[in-house]
């Protein structure tokens, strides 16, 4: 059996077609034909916007590296927030060019916003609902591995804590965390021979976390990993099955007292499986850490649009669409406030839009730790999901 012709062993799109544009919905190529035809190429304005007025509902501003890196080199200026942002209506990126120049771009411009953002905004729901906790991403698995790298840099973005897909932490430039999955244990047969040949060969950088739940109670697993890996165990891990869990929160307190019982105070609890928000903020009073898989990998896009707001300089917008060119606004009490820009803004307003590209030229760094820093900042600000 062979691959369709033209067709790799993978279906990927490569780097080159995002680059040069033909990853693109086939009515932009008909728009430049039609333009060319027409000997036209007016100058614009057009926005990405979620929604055109403030609704309360704060989503995070995510996949603008890739956004702008696939804008670089074109003879348009854009104007975007920073990464990590929280918005609520309005604009978060604005380009400015011949609209012929960028309009075989749009659906890679918004694939990268809308799909990265999705996922930083469950991610950050994930974090401030349990502010004190180690939370790691586990979501890789659910998406196309060509895309794990977005997964992860999301959820790093909105300020987890890590994740665990190799290839993306490569990419990344961190470390991937992980420790023993249920097919170590059925592969020894028995759980003293797994956790005791892990402890054997892991290298001594990587935390002892024994996953207690494969064959029998978590309870008596835990007590019997405990007794096995002694000092050297680090963290035990409740991954038990939703059709199996019963009441997690009382399986984690009783995990708890019984290491407590046996003097291992500093044995951490660690829960993973099918967690959200509402499962964090229910038990981060009984564990130490949680994994977060689905929550933030199956998050549904942002569903921002790009369109055009003014033609050769003169306000125009399809209906449904606000004319003009337009700023965001975050004033000292969270509010989010959307205008246009060639008025003033609130009087205590910071500007949210910031120069990106000027005539193709990148003008902005992009710093990993100082979005993470920020998308937290105005969680508080906002009051996110509280």
């Amino acid at each position: 059996m062979t691959d369709e012709p033209g067709n790799g062993p993978f279906d990927v799109i490569p780097e080159d077609a995002i680059r040069d544009g033909s990853a693109t919905d086939a009515y932009f190529l008909r728009t430049e034909t039609t333009l060319d035809a027409a000997d036209r190429n007016p100058h614009v304005v057009a926005e990405v916007t979620a929604d055109q007025f403030p609704t309360g509902e704060f989503e995070v501003l995510a996949g603008l590296k890739d956004a702008a890196h696939l804008l670089e080199g074109l003879p348009v200026d854009v104007d975007a927030m920073p990464e990590g942002r929280l918005f609520d209506g309005g604009p978060v990126l604005t380009v400015e060019g011949r609209y012929r120049e960028f309009a075989r771009y749009e659906t890679s411009l918004l694939g990268f916003l809308s799909h990265a953002s999705g996922m930083a905004t469950n991610a950050l729901e994930a974090r401030v609902a349990a502010p004190d906790s180690q939370v790691l991403s586990f979501g890789a698995r659910h998406v196309h591995p060509s895309i794990a790298a977005v997964v992860e840099r999301s959820a790093l973005l909105a300020g987890l804590d890590g994740f665990s897909h190799v290839a993306a932490g490569e990419l990344l430039g961190r470390p991937a965390s992980g420790t023993m999955p249920h097919a170590l244990v059925i592969c020894f047969g028995e759980q003293e021979a797994a956790w005791t040949a892990f402890d054997d060969a892991a290298p001594e950088d990587v935390p002892r976390v024994a996953l207690c739940d494969t064959y029998s109670d978590e309870k008596d697993e835990v007590i019997r990993a405990a007794e096995t890996l002694g000092d050297d165990l680090d963290s035990v891990r409740i991954d038990t099955t939703g059709s199996r869990r019963g009441d997690f929160r009382h399986i984690l307190q009783e995990v708890r007292w019984e290491l407590d019982a046996r003097g291992f105070e500093d044995v951490d609890v660690f829960a993973s499986g099918g967690l959200g928000p509402a499962e964090l903020r229910e038990l981060r009073d009984v564990a130490d850490g949680f994994g977060v898989g689905s929550h933030v990998s199956n998050a549904e896009p942002v569903d921002f649009s790009l369109d055009i707001v003014a033609v050769d300089g003169e306000p125009a917008a399809k209906r449904g669409k606000l004319s003009g060119k337009k700023q965001a606004y975050r004033t000292r009490d969270g509010g989010h406030h959307v205008g246009l820009a060639r008025h003033d803004g609130p009087a205590d307003g910071e500007p949210l839009l910031e120069p990106l590209l000027r005539d193709g030229e990148l003008v902005r760094e992009f710093e990993l730790d100082e979005a993470s820093e920020r998308a937290l900042d105005d969680a508080a600000a906002v009051d996110f999901r509280e």
